[in-house]
């Protein structure tokens, strides 16, 4: 890499006045936060599309798939399974390159203008009086000009419409709010105690009873499902650029106002995807025999383990198709997601959301530099005690692989890697102990009106 002193010195400049405006709590309007973010990442997005050392998969994967576009073949067919995921994000490749902008550049537009979108979203999602802070300390986040700029990696994309979901579930009001605000399970089995099982079914699913009254429309009810439906769709556009974005679907639907409008936001999620699956003949040439393998591609994720966390100390720092740790590790992850879950039910959303995503980190058996984003908007939005050694940390190890890494040949990658990769471990602790353990329960009260409140589903006498 040409530019990697440059971009390291612009990185730690950033870092620094993030910090200084912690210390001193600056509270700069908002487009001052805007135009700084603006700024870097323009800068290292220029650095880096004229430099002679370009990503693999930016040129090998993401490339072929707007090129496939352009000629009017299906992108996760003609990417030879480089591009596994819908074709929405090299719709647009296709459409930049059409206009002659040159792909080292057009790649990282994309993802340049997604995460400057972030900036005022992460100010939205944290709210109240410290929000251009937050915004100004997400315009500085290394880890972010590193993906958004240096790599072009489309998490970005995946977070603008991902956090716009949540923003728009919320809604207005005060910025915090309750996770589960009743606890439904144990008034059925009061019921069931109380009244036996035949008499406590109809309480819980008859006429009259919880179900039945929580899917009766309330006040402000078209208003309610016009918000589910926005954000169910954003959330369907956040889950077209990756799949990750399931994991943000139980946050947002608790953000959401009542039971209805939640249904309604979960079938718009659902329905964007197929959108785009369905349409594939239309917009990508893709004929209808090829839909299957298309599919299949998606669905294919291949086990290759020993980039980062637990897994390189099983492979030597390097990377390894290890079916075995691949499913282990994917079962550890089911498992500790329905753990935090389950613990942090009780939560603001944002927080559970932050909680499920750190989990993650900690545990999963394969993962790239890039995905380290994913908890990033979170977790700047509402800091926990140990957010900025998490953010340092990630950063730094991430800075290593970017900036000093690509300054090797073949073999001297090769031989930073298996140092690189299993020095990982170290994050581990360090993203466990930036989970909001301090905040289990949310002590914001439920918003007028939620059908999930105690007020509106408790059982008659």
């Amino acid at each position: 890499m040409d530019y990697a002193l440059l971009t390291g010195i612009v990185l730690v400049a950033g870092v620094a006045l993030a910090l200084v405006a912690q210390w001193r709590d600056w509270r700069p309007p908002l487009i001052v936060a805007i135009l700084v973010g603006v700024a870097v990442r323009v800068l290292i997005m220029y650095t880096s599309a004229i430099d002679s050392w370009q990503p693999v998969d930016f040129v090998e994967s993401f490339k072929p798939a707007g090129e496939a576009v352009l000629r009017g073949e299906d992108p996760v067919l003609a990417s030879e399974g480089g591009w596994h995921f819908l074709p929405t994000i090299p719709y647009v490749y296709g459409i930049l390159l059409w206009l002659g902008i040159p792909w080292e550049y057009a790649g990282r537009l994309v993802t340049v203008v997604a995460d400057i979108v972030l900036i005022p979203l992460v100010a939205k999602l944290a709210g109240g009086p410290k929000a251009s802070l937050r915004a100004l300390q997400y315009a500085l986040n290394p880890l972010a000009v590193l993906i958004a700029s240096v790599h072009g990696q489309v998490e970005p994309v995946a977070l603008v419409f991902g956090v716009a979901a949540f923003v728009v579930a919320r809604g207005p009001g005060h910025p915090d709010r309750p996770g589960l605000v009743t606890d439904v399970v144990g008034k059925v089995r009061r019921g069931v105690a109380a009244y036996g099982v035949r008499a406590s079914i109809p309480r819980v699913i008859g006429r009259g009873g919880m179900l039945h009254r929580a899917l009766l429309p309330g006040p402000d009810d078209r208003a309610h499902l016009r918000r589910g439906a926005l954000a169910g769709a954003l959330m369907g556009l956040a889950l077209c650029a990756k799949s990750w974005p399931i994991w943000l679907i139980p946050g947002f639907l608790l953000l959401l106002p009542n039971l209805r409008a939640r249904i309604v936001g979960l079938f718009t999620t659902g329905l964007v995807p197929l959108f785009f699956l369905v349409t594939l003949p239309i917009f990508a040439g893709t004929r209808l025999d090829q839909i299957p393998a298309v599919i299949d591609t998606i669905r294919d994720i291949r086990p290759i383990v020993g980039e980062y966390g637990w897994t390189p100390w099983f492979t030597g720092g390097d990377w390894a198709l290890r079916p075995d740790l691949a499913s282990f590790g994917t079962n550890l992850i089911y498992g500790c997601v329905i753990l935090a879950i389950l613990w942090w039910r009780r939560a603001d959303p944002v927080d559970m959301t932050t909680a499920i995503l750190l989990v993650f980190m900690v545990v999963t058996p394969r993962l790239g530099a890039q995905y380290l984003l994913w908890f990033m908007p979170f977790l700047v939005a509402r800091p926990t005690r140990f957010a900025w050694p998490a953010v340092l940390a990630v950063s730094l190890w991430s800075g290593y692989g970017y900036l000093v890494m690509t300054q090797f040949d073949v073999n001297g990658w090769w031989l930073q890697h298996s140092y690189w990769s299993r020095a990982s471990i170290l994050l581990l602790p360090i993203l466990a102990l930036a989970m909001p353990w301090g905040r289990r329960v949310a002590t914001a009260p439920a918003p007028a009106g939620d059908l999930a409140s105690p007020a509106r589903i408790t059982s008659p006498a």
